[in-house]
């Protein structure tokens, strides 16, 4: 059960910030996760809103690889929530069972292609020390350049605004949703 009543509507809302519900659900089809919780405070998921599409539709990061970071960031914050609603766009991009699973057991990355070990790699460093060292930067840097380095790392951290919101709200993950171990 979350900490506080969940958003769920336009009737959550004083008329004024009707309109950023309309963006949650021209978005997700409903109001869920964290946006119910985000929508406390409508000017601040109004501005937040906006990154979903960017990310989904904008990015320069494809979308296998940019899965592969939203699932590590949200493994390594342990979002429940987060993880469930994120495993079905993994599939949908390209993103193997085994490559869920090893991500959901914080496997070894040394089990995975170049690409994918590199991202898990980048994305645990900066969630586990918040800084991320030299080889694993310039891998990166390298292979993409620094417009994709710079969208990878901040879809890592948007979905760690995420899981800190669902985490720190206890919004549970649904019930029929991909499950992480505990």
């Amino acid at each position: 059960m979350p900490r506080v009543a969940p958003i769920t509507g336009k009737s959550d809302v004083p008329a004024e910030h009707h309109a950023v519900v309309d963006g949650v659900l021209k978005i997700f089809g409903n109001v869920r996760g964290p946006f119910s919780m985000l929508l406390h405070s409508p000017k601040l998921a109004e501005r937040i809103l906006p990154l979903v599409t960017f990310f989904r539709d904008e990015s320069v990061v494809e979308g296998r690889l940019r899965s592969i970071a939203i699932l590590t960031a949200t493994r390594e914050r342990e979002a429940a929530y987060v993880w469930a609603a994120q495993v079905a766009a993994a599939r949908r991009n390209g993103l193997s069972d085994d490559v869920i699973d090893l991500l959901r057991a914080q496997g070894d990355p040394g089990k995975l292609g170049t690409e994918e070990r590199e991202i898990v790699t980048y994305v645990r460093q900066l969630i586990r020390t918040n800084r991320v060292d030299q080889a694993a930067f310039d891998a990166l840097q390298k292979r993409y350049g620094t417009q994709w380095l710079v969208e990878l790392t901040a879809v890592a951290n948007y979905f760690g605004i995420l899981a800190g919101i669902v985490n720190a709200f206890e919004v549970a993950a649904p019930p029929d949703g991909d499950k992480l171990p505990g």
